[in-house]
């Protein structure tokens, strides 16, 4: 199970402040850890760009077809060489 879906979302709590008047956020994130500042970092990344953890797989598969495929077509004797070194 990822973190995102153990994520719950208190939607009662409502908070309207002003852009004129300084943020208590800063010193509440300077509070926290490097380690929880980049969890909740990632955290935010997960929401925003959504996470499936097979996709990010999958791009890196196709990548390297596309690499393959590209050093064959051009030929060269250093790109097909190269391809015995890719997995």
């Amino acid at each position: 199970m990822d973190e995102l879906s153990t994520i719950k979302i208190d939607k009662k709590i409502l908070s309207v402040a002003s852009l004129f008047e300084p943020s208590d956020e800063r010193a509440y994130w300077l509070s926290r850890t490097p380690h929880e500042r980049l969890q909740a970092a990632e955290l935010m990344r997960q929401i925003v760009y959504g996470y499936d953890p097979s996709t990010t797989r999958l791009q890196r598969v196709l990548e390297i077809a596309h690499l393959k495929r590209n050093k064959k077509a051009s030929g060269r004797h250093q790109d097909l060489a190269d391809l015995e070194h890719l997995p």
